[in-house]
């Protein structure tokens, strides 16, 4: 078995260890195959590459990492996605969440606050062949405006408490992904929902722990 199928054998225990929690015992085919193609290798540092199918977060510079790829798959899961649904994330980081995201989607809006890691992951996206991402360099808290509404968001560092902003891009049905939590504290993996009057709703569904999210709207 290589290092590939031995991480999706890992993520598909690990769902199934926390389905009392997430409330799924495994990974939806799409999800499934989306997480088989990415190629992991792609996004990690250089000199990382070894511990690529580790299922944990490997650090990428500038005090950021690239998530755990259970993780990675949970928070895709969750947002239940159509191929038609316009996805907003939150922190491309090395962009490995965002390729996750256009396996499964036609279109990705991704959002990242320091303009090396923009840079770096704008040039493995475009490697891999992910013409379906596209990038900017700005503050994530923020969201993305002009590209709103958005039918699932996901962030991909831990807020303080949820943007106002993200939920106000949110359409109504659309579903969100994010931690939340202190720097060096608890921090909670929420999915937060929308329904078709507006109304939102959260539930906690895993302890985790995440990089902070940066920029003027988490101060």
């Amino acid at each position: 078995m290589n290092d590939h199928a031995a991480l999706l054998e890992e993520i598909a225990l690990e769902m199934r260890e926390t389905e009392r929690w997430t409330g799924r015992s495994a990974l939806s085919p799409q999800t499934m195959s989306a997480v088989a193609k990415v190629k992991r290798e792609a996004f990690v540092s250089p000199g990382s590459e070894p511990a690529a199918y580790e299922n944990r977060p490997l650090p990428i510079g500038h005090g950021q990492t690239i998530s755990q790829p259970f993780i990675v798959a949970l928070m895709t899961e969750l947002l239940d996605l159509q191929p038609d649904d316009r996805v907003l994330e939150v922190g491309t980081g090395s962009g490995y969440q965002a390729a996750v995201l256009a396996e499964v989607v036609d279109k990705v809006h991704s959002i990242e606050v320091i303009p090396e890691l923009a840079a770096r992951a704008a040039v493995a996206l475009a490697v891999q062949g992910y013409a379906n991402v596209e990038l900017r360099t700005g503050d994530g808290g923020l969201g993305w405006p002009n590209r709103a509404p958005f039918d699932a968001i996901v962030v991909t560092a831990a807020a303080l408490e949820v943007p106002s902003a993200l939920l106000e891009q949110l359409r109504a049905g659309g579903r969100m992904m994010i931690p939340v939590g202190p720097r060096r504290g608890d921090q909670e993996l929420l999915l937060i929902t929308k329904d078709a009057a507006g109304n939102v709703t959260r539930r906690s569904v895993l302890p985790v722990a995440f990089v902070p999210l940066t920029g003027s709207a988490c101060d």
